[in-house]
């Protein structure tokens, strides 16, 4: 098969890429490298690399069979360092990679995210709750640029009869997420292995789940080999404290970090869970790596990436 990526520079993007080459595909990966890394991509004869604003008209000669939708910065961080950006790749960059899939009669594949959530007053989320959305807080430009994609891509599978999947994102963690990253994860590791404060942010008690790169890498696969069009959640529906999680990275980093906690984020949801019966009972798919399995893998990516940067 011939697949094209957008955002295939990045983290997860990347993840998909190196899948895909393995298995033998041609592959074309698109980023304009604002947060993705031309290092994420190794060369390969089955690979072409397309630096571009997908926000600008596509064009990939030859066949393809599917686009996979993975661009746009993700991080809070990035919320508020490029929140146009953000809303252009939801909106006209999702349009211009429908556009493509239309043109070439190739499947569409959408990564959407738990954000389209909100702050839940459900729990566990299960893609029949609706969310609880503020359109104006900082939060709000990756939220709402997501559920905008989210409605363009059942558009197009509705008017225009392209084949469609959905996936809804619940947080992910794994090599190649940048230190900088702003995500909790990226940020407990990096202060860590430097033995800098810990920044839990207000009391600790707000909970996350957590799952591996490569069980999302599973779930993707499986998503495409069903006809299903609906949102599927993929994610780990263990659930622990942001408090918890900052004790378990000091612990197997050895790091003599202090805990110190901040004011909470506007609008930082308090608790964040999926509802994975869906998946079980379509994709038969489930996660399958321990947090503190998946946390070994990342704390030794990262030594050698902050020790590279010193």
């Amino acid at each position: 098969m011939r697949i094209v990526i957008t955002g295939g520079a990045g983290f997860i993007g990347s993840h998909l890429v190196d899948k895909f080459l393995s298995l033998d595909y041609q592959v074309v990966a698109i980023d304009n490298l604002i947060t993705g890394k031309s290092e994420n991509l190794t060369v390969h004869k089955n690979l072409t690399f397309i630096e571009q604003n997908i926000c600008k008209y596509l064009e990939v000669e030859g066949r393809v069979d599917w686009v996979l939708h993975f661009a746009s910065p993700a991080s809070p961080l990035d919320f508020t360092k490029y929140p146009i950006q953000i809303l252009k790749v939801g909106s006209s960059g999702t349009i211009n990679a429908l556009g493509l899939a239309k043109a070439k009669g190739a499947k569409f594949f959408l990564a959407s995210t738990s954000e389209v959530y909100g702050d839940p007053l459900e729990h566990p989320q299960k893609e029949t709750y609706v969310g609880n959305v503020d359109p104006i807080s900082e939060r709000s430009v990756y939220d709402e640029a997501k559920r905008f994609a989210e409605a363009t891509t059942m558009a197009y599978h509705r008017f225009h009869k392209i084949d469609t999947r959905i996936i809804r994102i619940f947080n992910t963690y794994g090599p190649r997420m940048r230190p900088e990253d702003g995500r909790v994860i990226s940020n407990f590791i990096s202060q860590a292995l430097t033995n800098k404060p810990i920044t839990v942010y207000g009391d600790g008690k707000q909970t996350r789940s957590f799952q591996y790169v490569t069980d999302l890498l599973e779930g993707v696969m499986k998503m495409m080999e069903v006809n299903f069009h609906d949102p599927i959640n993929l994610g780990n529906p263990y659930e622990f404290t942001i408090l918890e999680l900052a004790n378990i990275i000091k612990k197997l980093t050895g790091s003599k970090s202090e805990i110190v906690f901040k004011p909470l984020p506007q609008k930082d949801p308090k608790m964040r869970r999926p509802d994975i019966s869906r998946a079980k009972e379509i994709l038969k798919w489930e996660p399958k790596i321990q947090l503190e399995d998946g946390l070994k893998k990342m704390i030794d990516y990262y030594k050698t990436i902050l020790v590279a940067n010193k």
